[in-house]
């Protein structure tokens, strides 16, 4: 597009033109970009991603029984490509996500995407996080073998699925009940023994089963619910999307010191679906 005054044009109208057409363009730049986020698990790269600051364990993704081997070679590039070349750098974090088939928790018509790195729906208005996202929340999480986990927003299962393989006890909440039923069976059928599903608003936390020494929150609140940060232990480690609008997300890290205090670091802007229940309704 030529940008340039008409002959005989002044200077000055040319010039608020010009500056009326950047504006458009600028306008319309915000509202595609914020049309591909919008309602999405999906994560804004760090700069420090473009290069590993740690060497990340090399991987090798079994075959699951009965898989042809195209999706497990799909599950491979998502481990190699999508997570080790972009920081994911805990090997037991790069290892339970090669364990678990993602196109089991999506819907069928988008089994063959399952393994790209990008948000999906799983109806309801709701989303499964892009594979990135679901390790980095994990690996900033730092689940051990011992630890009991909540998993708030279990939506179909998947982040469940991958914190059953790195924890003694896990424990999913989903405020829609059709998405948590469904999770409960599929895992049950999966033969996942250590993880708890029930539907329940989120922003409650499950208070019978705490402390929780990791708790993951895959929905954003606009502020950080304190019946969460009271279910976290001592030494326990909360990653959670929080802001009112998708544009104003960040992820958060928060660890639970041993005086009680709680330590907030932020790690990158986001865009996750909003909390619902419970966390429309007040603030701490």
């Amino acid at each position: 597009m030529d940008l340039s005054p008409s002959e005989g044009q002044p200077p000055m109208i040319a010039g608020l033109a010009v500056a009326a057409v950047v504006l458009s363009l600028i306008v319309a730049a915000i509202v595609i970009g914020g049309l591909m986020l919008a309602g999405a698990a999906q994560v804004s790269t760090p700069a420090q991603d473009a290069a590993l600051t740690g060497k990340a364990p090399e991987v090798e993704v079994p075959s699951l029984p009965d898989e042809p081997p195209h999706i497990t070679q799909a599950r491979q590039r998502m481990i190699d490509r999508d997570l080790r070349a972009r920081n994911i750098t805990d090997r037991r974090v790069l290892e339970a996500m090669a364990r678990v088939p993602r196109h089991r928790f999506v819907a069928e018509d988008q089994a063959g995407r399952a393994y790209a790195d990008r948000p999906l729906s799983i109806g309801h208005g709701q989303t499964i996080s892009q594979p990135y996202i679901v390790a980095l929340m994990t690996q900033l999480a730092a689940p051990k073998p011992e630890s009991r986990a909540l998993d708030v927003g279990t939506g179909s299962g998947y982040q469940a699925a991958v914190l059953a393989g790195l924890c003694k006890e896990v424990y999913g909440i989903e405020i829609l009940k059709p998405l948590a039923e469904g999770a409960k069976k599929r895992l049950a059928e999966m033969g996942y023994k250590n993880v708890t599903v029930r539907a329940g608003d989120g922003y409650q936390g499950w208070k019978e089963k705490a402390p929780f020494d990791v708790i993951i929150v895959a929905a954003a609140p606009d502020h950080v619910p304190k019946p969460l940060t009271d279910q976290l232990a001592t030494g326990g480690r909360m990653v959670i999307p929080v802001g009112g609008h998708w544009w104003s997300q960040e992820l958060l890290l928060i660890e639970k010191q041993a005086d009680g205090t709680l330590r907030q670091k932020k790690v990158a802007a986001v865009a996750f679906v909003p909390m619902t229940g419970e966390a429309e309704k007040r603030e701490d």
